[in-house]
């Protein structure tokens, strides 16, 4: 098992529970914003916004941890996480922050507290770059978008 260092922030409320799964095979552990004001922050309509977790995390070498949405919130809210999944590189020390986007026609709140997305700690495997003149043929071949139908 690997693990995750976690350095709470001065913002981060240690009445807040850390990052957890909440079931046992759970694949996520949940994340939550932990608001300086420890009140709401309110995300309006089409609005894009950082939500703060107070935490910053120390990861192991050759993995990452992505950033996904909740799919209840998802579902049951029009605020999505907008780069999904978004990437913690193994050496970033800062703050994770959620970047959560209002796609509906009202505001929404969240409270401080709130579970606003999960994380998904996974191994990472960086790629050796070479230019060639050719590349090898297959039957899909440079066909995209669609090209292989919808049935």
């Amino acid at each position: 098992m690997s693990t995750v260092k976690i350095k709470t922030l001065e913002h981060f409320d240690s009445k807040l529970p850390l990052p957890c799964y909440e079931t046992i095979d759970a694949a996520g552990a949940d994340l939550r914003a932990s608001l300086e004001n420890k009140d709401t922050l309110t995300i309006k309509s089409g609005e894009r916004l950082l939500i703060p977790t107070g935490l910053s995390f120390e990861i192991e070498p050759g993995f990452e941890v992505q950033v996904r949405p909740r799919s209840g919130l998802s579902l049951k809210t029009n605020l999505l996480v907008v780069n999904s999944p978004g990437t913690i590189d193994a050496d970033y020390r800062g703050e994770v922050k959620i970047i959560m986007g209002n796609f509906g026609d009202e505001d929404a709140i969240i409270n401080h507290g709130d579970r606003i997305a999960q994380m998904i700690l996974a191994p990472i495997t960086q790629a050796k770059f070479e230019i060639v003149k050719e590349l090898s043929d297959t039957e899909r071949g440079s066909g995209g978008f669609g090209s292989t139908g919808i049935k």
